[in-house]
């Protein structure tokens, strides 16, 4: 009887080949990501109001806190999924479940930013132990790989039951003990890879940073439009030349992450700083979409704080994405003017909250900086080009 097209409920769990010609993304990953957005969502709004209350401070580390939870549970099933997804039923129910951990966590964001942490501290844990039952069924399915498998299932595990004793903590240890649990965290998959590294496929991986860039570029947008909505609706003209400067922004920031072809660097210390690096791109995009938020609240009186402040909650965070991606991908492809471009861009646009309109200068700045990657690259065509001929 033909079963072609049929899913299992369970096959082996087998590394994949590294050198498939084509790895697409599946749909359970589009899903996977579409659930995360929530999250993001969530601290993204909160950090909007958080900031524009002038709980700025505050603000900022619960954000980072949170954020990391959300980048770090994504980031683990990506690779994981780049190196062994069977598609069974088995996986994909154990997938869901980390899933449920993400929407557990984005409802615990609100109180996470009031400095409760429960809530979001178990959808997390429930997100990672469900990476164990992934990483235990790859060490049974992969012999060749089952030494780095099980250091993976067995870190994860010691790293969450450090997660849940740190909800016992007096206060004023709480924050030590998360950047001693965030360190050994990052350390597990540096530590299990020594054994021999899962077989992640870096164009499936490049494909997959780039889709998650564009969801937290799309909830820029949602955050900025939702707020220039409320001043229309509330007859505030002055909104629109904010709108149109943060759609210069968004378009900007879009472009010059997409100028070129992402590459995942194959040498596993590179890869992992690479890796590692994408927190603080998909932090400071998201970010830029509460700055934006904070800007149109300015505009209609309702923020609390100063205008040098407004100004910074957007060009900081644009600012770090300029570095961001100009030591992942800018310095590693490119040569000349615009591998100099990025970090002074990111100095200018750090001076633009002195100015008349910030978010205005910023634009500018931006779209300055996309125009001179653009003559960049038509001159390495023209150059390839002269080669050639």
């Amino acid at each position: 009887m033909a079963t072609t097209g049929l899913r299992p409920w369970y096959r082996p769990m087998v590394g994949r080949r590294r050198d498939e010609e084509h790895r697409p993304v599946t749909p359970l990953e589009l899903f996977f990501d579409l659930c995360f957005v929530v999250a993001v969502a969530q601290a993204t709004a909160n950090l909007h109001h958080e900031v524009s209350a002038d709980h700025v401070g505050q603000a900022v580390a619960r954000y980072l806190m949170v954020f990391f939870a959300i980048w770090w549970a994504w980031m683990n099933f990506t690779w994981f999924a780049s190196a062994y997804d069977t598609d069974d039923d088995i996986y994909r129910l154990t997938t869901l479940v980390q899933i449920t951990g993400a929407l557990i966590l984005a409802a615990g964001v609100p109180s996470a930013f009031t400095g409760d942490l429960a809530t979001i501290t178990y959808g997390y844990v429930v997100m990672r132990l469900a990476a164990v039952v992934h990483w235990s069924r790859a060490s049974v399915g992969d012999p060749e790989h089952r030494a780095t498998t099980r250091r993976f299932a067995i870190g994860v595990t010691v790293v969450q039951a450090g997660w849940l004793l740190r909800l016992l903590l007096p206060e004023g240890w709480e924050a030590p003990a998360f950047l001693v649990l965030v360190l050994a965290e990052m350390l597990v998959p540096a530590v299990a890879e020594r054994s021999g590294v899962t077989p992640w496929h870096p164009g499936h991986i490049a494909d997959r940073y780039g889709l998650f860039t564009l969801i937290v570029l799309g909830e820029v947008v949602l955050e900025t439009s939702v707020a220039v909505q409320t001043g229309v609706d509330a007859g505030d003209e002055g909104v629109w030349p904010l709108a149109a400067a943060g759609t210069v922004i968004v378009f900007s920031l879009w472009w010059l992450y997409f100028d070129r072809r992402i590459e995942v660097p194959k040498r596993l210390p590179a890869a992992l700083a690479w890796g590692y690096g994408h927190y603080v791109v998909f932090a400071a995009v998201a970010a830029v979409g509460a700055g934006l938020a904070v800007a149109v609240d300015r505009q209609r009186d309702l923020a609390a704080v100063g205008p040098v402040t407004v100004g910074y909650a957007t060009a900081i965070p644009v600012a770090v994405y300029l570095l961001t991606i100009w030591v992942l991908h800018v310095r590693r492809q490119r040569q000349g003017r615009e591998t100099t471009a990025f970090p002074a861009t990111a100095v200018l646009v750090l001076l633009t909250p002195f100015g008349p309109e910030p978010v205005t200068l910023v634009a500018a700045l931006l779209f300055g900086l996309v125009t001179v990657t653009v003559v960049a690259r038509r001159r390495e065509l023209r150059s390839v080009a002269a080669t050639g001929a």
